[in-house]
């Protein structure tokens, strides 16, 4: 990787680019980064089936029909301004660092690599879940550890031969993991009542786990910045493959969801994740089940290799740009990956994949939601900051209204505060506090030039 420093007046930071001069790897197209970015955020409809369990069917499909237009596309709208603006694998950790420092930067960094570090450890989770229902060994014990051990050793190494081969794999583990759903929701059609999607459901309202599910299945939309050095003309790229991202994703929640409710009437609890597969045995037959459990699985890998290529490009983004020591940028030699990143990431989320699946994703949306609290704030600082710096993509507002696209959201966090659980308090307490350490310790590793350093974030310009 090659660091690209520009001066003061240009009002922009050293962005991270693979360096041509040895490199022979390939950049990423636009279909392959709209599969990516899907994966990213959703993966398919797998995981929605707990918002119909906490809030009944009407209030679900009230969700993953208005939640997209207020954080979804004012989410994708700044990610598509800034990657552009800032081209680099630092991706959000280059926003904050801009409008307001190294602290900020480093805070951002750290609290959104922890958030999607967490996230990957949820998708092996994720695939057992389905995978128990059709071999219920893998319900508890030894065989569902070794099964979530052996997915992320093989994944990681996937994810370690190369961008360019897990985003065309993206490709086709989309297709193939909707098509199953496709085929449900169209032999769904005459068995559906739409009287059903009318329901409140139960009087007693799971407000935690309705609102962290719809967060859950709609945030991460800011992830692919971090892959940003690894695109082909991301000022055109981005915002085209943000558009049809958002759309796809969208449908492909709202569809089987749908289907579904108005088509199979069961008591509500039984819509925990998982409950999808069970639904297409009662519309088509067993067949239908076991193809939306491989769907699952499929879905799973997809969701895997996104958010783990994230993480690790962001710790290579960051080592660029001096948050962390230079070996954290370290690239293979066979496939020019950051095997350093992956690896740590990996590991890590080995370690949380052992936790309870809803503190799981719960303790993710946490961290992130403090995350997004700075990526907002620096949306709109730079706004004011840089009016004139080139933006080949500009959210077509002024501050005013940016500043309500931004609030609303906003208002939406807070709601994930607020129904936290005491073990995520706790979890998210410690991680945001070993974040501010972290910053600290950084600084006096370079101080004490204990590790090399490529720059000091403090003094990029």
């Amino acid at each position: 990787m090659a660091t690209t420093e520009t001066s003061r007046a240009s009002h922009e930071l050293p962005v991270t680019t693979t360096d041509s001069s040895g490199s022979t790897a390939k950049k990423l197209t636009l279909v392959p980064l709209i599969f990516l970015i899907y994966f990213e955020v959703a993966g398919g409809p797998f995981g929605e089936e707990p918002a119909v369990q906490a809030a009944g069917p009407l209030l679900a499909i009230l969700g993953f029909l208005i939640f997209p237009f207020i954080w979804s596309v004012p989410e994708a709208l700044i990610t598509a301004e800034l990657s552009t603006a800032f081209p680099g694998n630092g991706g959000f950790v280059i926003w904050a660092h801009r409008a307001f420092g190294a602290f900020v930067g480093s805070m951002m960094g750290s609290l959104k690599y922890l958030s999607g570090v967490i996230n990957v450890a949820s998708f092996p989770v994720l695939c057992v879940t389905y995978l128990e229902k059709l071999f219920p060994v893998l319900e508890s014990g030894w065989p569902r550890n070794v099964c979530i051990f052996t997915s992320t050793v093989v994944l990681s190494f996937l994810n370690y031969t190369g961008l360019a081969i897990v985003g065309y794999a993206a490709v086709l583990l989309g297709l193939v993991s909707l098509s199953p759903f496709l085929v449900m929701s169209a032999i769904a059609i005459p068995k559906i009542q739409p009287h059903r999607w009318g329901s409140l459901g139960s009087k007693q309202k799971d407000w935690n786990l309705y609102f962290n599910t719809l967060f859950w299945n709609l945030n991460f939309w800011d992830n692919v910045s971090t892959l940003a050095g690894e695109v082909d003309n991301p000022q055109k790229t981005f915002p085209l493959a943000l558009l049809v991202a958002v759309i796809f994703t969208c449908v492909a929640y709202l569809i089987p969801l749908l289907a579904v409710t108005g088509a199979v009437s069961v008591d509500q609890s039984r819509w925990e994740t998982g409950f999808h597969a069970e639904a297409a045995e009662m519309i088509a037959g067993t067949w239908l089940k076991i193809w939306i459990e491989i769907g699952a699985v499929l879905s799973s890998i997809g969701l895997f290799e996104a958010q783990l290529s994230s993480s690790a490009y962001q710790l290579e983004g960051m080592a660029e740009l001096g948050f962390l020591p230079k070996f954290f940028g370290v690239r293979s030699k066979w496939f020019n990956t950051p095997w350093v990143g992956i690896l740590l990431s990996a590991l890590m989320s080995l370690g949380l994949s052992y936790m309870n699946f809803t503190d799981i994703i719960s303790s993710a949306n946490f961290l992130y939601t403090l995350g997004m609290y700075l990526e907002f704030a620096s949306f709109l600082w730079l706004r004011k900051k840089l009016p004139e710096m080139k933006r080949p993509y500009r959210v077509p507002m002024n501050i005013p209204g940016l500043v309500i696209m931004c609030l609303v959201p906003s208002a939406f966090l807070m709601l994930i505060i607020v129904f936290a659980t005491k073990i995520v308090y706790l979890i998210c307490g410690l991680m945001t506090v070993g974040s501010v350490g972290w910053y600290f310790l950084i600084n006096y590793f370079r101080d004490k030039k204990i590790f090399e350093f490529n720059q000091d974030a403090d003094n990029v310009n």
